[in-house]
């Protein structure tokens, strides 16, 4: 049936305001195998003001056809049908609209007068009913807009219920990646961070860290490969694998061997991998061993000779090993690194160093591309650096704000950050032990 409609008529008085309703054209199923019937609504909904795009069906069958076809916002339906009478037929619109993705608004248009019909055609889930020898053009029209006003106020705080409940879980899972460190030495300082990337999905970083009986402190920072909450799930399982190893006494060299044991089955697939950097500092807290599973090294501050600067580089390391799930040759082995009198050693996830530079605190040019730089190990270097040097009160969420506003808003991917310190001075006091979840109201304005 071709559209139908006619522009609101004038003359409506101050005392009754037409009823309120959407001004886009409403595309309406008719489902009547009267042809006289069908021109009368046609008639009503024109004379109502409704701009229309009609579609007709003549059966049941015909009408849940139309709808999988096309996206319908109100279905008139008669409940006398060659193929289904009465509530039989509404049920089964009702069965059907239910299932679709964007349900329309259903609206019984029957000639049935009994007063109890209505009552159960709602029961049913019509969202109202009208009789077609007591209906005019005014009250068609406005039976229509409200129940289509209904059925899309119930759709949108069906979706806020899914927001709000996708949204605990999001944050149920970035909760597991934030983890309770077990360290008793209280001169070594831990500040952790976990910045969600401005995407809205979830990443598979994670970290943790872990003080064994003999002193020896073991600390970890890993990557799966990709966003969503398979690879957070799968983060969350290769934390607790670690942790688990750990404590159970596993040789430092096994645990990246025995973990990809533990990926293999777990990943949703064979493109999923792991990077990993593994840090082992000794109880003397004067050497450390460095593992990397494709993941980059990790950062070494240490205090500048006049005491008032911080010095930042990335730890060489002489072997590096291959990521956990790569289907390649090799394995992982140390790399001894000795340590100073005082030291804050730095771990990191690649979200931080693929930030775009784009802001005007300390940005370079763009490349020969036009695109802007990435921040880089080297701008990350920076920025701890001028952070630690302020002290370390805060420091994780200074470093992921600064790293924040040189990318001009949200970063593409996650970002976890670790800082684990020692201090030679034996009087300092405890140190610092702080975890950052950015993931509040005034993380996501910023």
């Amino acid at each position: 049936m071709d559209r139908v409609g006619a522009p609101p008529r004038d003359g409506a008085s101050g005392d009754a305001p037409p009823p309120p309703g959407p001004p886009e054209t409403l595309t309406i199923l008719l489902v009547e195998d009267d042809d006289a019937d069908a021109l009368l609504v046609t008639e009503l909904l024109s004379r109502a003001g409704v701009l229309a795009d009609m579609h007709r069906a003549r059966r049941v069958t015909e009408a849940l056809s139309i709808l999988d076809d096309i996206r319908v916002d109100c279905l008139l339906l008669d409940l006398g049908l060659p193929d289904a009478v009465g509530l039989g037929a509404l049920e089964t619109v009702v069965a059907h609209v239910e299932a679709l993705s964007v349900p329309p608004a259903v609206v019984v248009l029957t000639g049935d007068t009994a007063i109890t019909a209505g009552t159960w055609a709602v029961a049913s889930g019509a969202d109202d009913y009208l009789v077609k020898g007591e209906v005019d053009g005014d009250r068609l029209g406005r039976a229509l807009r409200y129940a289509i006003l209904r059925r899309r106020s119930a759709a949108q705080q069906l979706a806020l219920y899914r927001s709000e409940v996708r949204a605990a879980e999001t944050m149920r899972l970035e909760r597991a990646l934030l983890p309770e460190a077990v360290v008793r030495d209280d001169r070594i300082s831990l500040m952790v961070g976990y910045l969600p990337g401005g995407s809205g999905l979830l990443g598979g970083d994670f970290f943790d860290t872990v003080e064994r009986p003999d002193g020896t402190l073991m600390i970890v920072v890993g990557d799966v490969a990709g966003h969503g909450p398979d690879e957070a799930a799968l983060g969350a399982s290769m934390r607790t694998a670690w942790r688990t190893l750990v404590l159970s006494g596993a040789d430092p060299g096994e645990i990246l061997p025995l973990m990809e044991r533990v990926l293999l089955p777990e990943r949703h697939g064979p493109e999923v991998f792991v990077t990993i950097c593994q840090v082992v500092v000794t109880p003397g807290r004067d050497a450390m061993d460095v593992y990397l599973a494709g993941h980059m090294s990790p950062l070494l501050a240490t205090r500048t000779g006049d005491g008032d600067g911080v010095e930042c580089t990335q730890v060489t390391v002489s072997t590096r090993g291959r990521a956990l799930g790569i289907p390649a040759r090799g394995g992982w082995e140390p790399s001894r690194v000795e340590l100073p009198g005082s030291w804050t050693v730095v771990l990191f996830t690649d979200g931080l160093v693929e930030a775009k530079v784009t802001g005007t605190d300390g940005s370079t040019a763009p490349d020969a591309h036009d695109r802007p730089p990435r921040l880089g190990v080297s701008g990350l270097r920076s920025v701890v650096a001028s952070e630690l040097a302020r002290g370390s009160h805060d420091v994780v969420p200074r470093v992921l704000r600064r790293v924040r506003t040189l990318h001009g808003g949200p970063l593409a991917d996650d970002a976890a950050l670790l800082l684990a310190g020692w201090d030679t001075d034996a009087d300092a006091g405890p140190a610092e032990r702080t975890s950052t979840l950015a993931d509040s109201t005034e993380w996501g304005r910023a």
